[in-house]
């Protein structure tokens, strides 16, 4: 199978990849771009066409002028994520019921940005890959592994016999999030943007940790809250050294 990946990032993070892209489409005031350079140096196949027929090709204006025709975009199984975690302190998204694909690019971005070693979703209760999701993680979709499951519940259960801690992301009963200590492997759970993590993963989680809310609005959006989470963990396990700061009284 074949999927269509558009925006300019998108499309260069799929020919440097590694991933077969079968032809690239690009606007014809573009020839000399280094995308349709890569492109060659890789034998992929190059048509160059007006932007506005990219717009009707890619259903959207936001294609940067390009679009490449590839192959389906690679998923892996839970197994593989678990096996290919060799770090300290592995690190596993799950995403239950997200349904924004913004949003679902977005944490692939912040996911890769931390060196995560995975995000997991359900097949049937979560936005999946899609060239939204592709265009919106600039990249991340080729670097950080996706795994989906059948059920997340199941998922939960085989990552607590591997070691893993379940912190759920909760905005009720919830300690604060810096509170607690993530030097163990984590599984981090964001739930759906509206209805929050449903209840039989939250009772299955070991931990439920809440971003603390001083202003009127009660919630974060998904994306925005996983960065949060991820930066959290991240600086909580390698504090950042602090050789090299400026005393006070250098600062001009």
């Amino acid at each position: 199978m074949s999927q269509w990946i558009y925006g300019r990032n998108a499309v260069e993070g799929f020919i440097q990849s590694g991933q077969k892209v079968l032809e690239l489409y690009a606007a014809d005031t573009l020839k000399s771009d280094r995308i349709i350079r890569a492109a060659r140096e890789k034998n992929i196949p190059v048509v160059f066409v007006p932007k506005t027929q990219l717009k009707r090709m890619s259903g959207t204006e936001k294609h940067q002028g390009f679009l490449a025709k590839a192959e389906d975009y690679k998923t892996y199984t839970l197994q593989e994520l678990i096996d290919g975690a060799k770090k300290k302190y592995p690190l596993i998204v799950l995403l239950d019921g997200l349904e924004d694909p913004h949003n679902l690019g977005a944490i692939l971005r912040s996911a890769d940005a931390v060196n995560a070693d995975g995000v997991v979703y359900a097949k049937n209760r979560s936005v999946s890959l899609n060239p939204t999701v592709a265009k919106v993680a600039v990249g991340a979709v080729n670097s950080v592994k996706v795994a989906e499951v059948t059920n997340l519940g199941t998922a939960i259960e085989k990552l607590k016999e591997n070691g893993y801690w379940i912190v759920a992301a909760a905005d009720k009963d919830a300690e604060d999030y810096r509170t607690i200590d993530y030097k163990c492997p984590i599984a981090l759970v964001i739930g759906n943007e509206g209805k929050g993590i449903s209840r039989l993963v939250m009772e299955k989680s070991d931990f439920r940790a809440g971003l603390p809310m001083k202003g009127k609005v009660n919630s974060l959006n998904a994306s925005v809250a996983a960065g949060i989470f991820l930066y959290e963990i991240e600086s909580n396990r390698f504090p950042p050294v602090k050789e090299g700061r400026h005393e006070k009284n250098n600062w001009r």
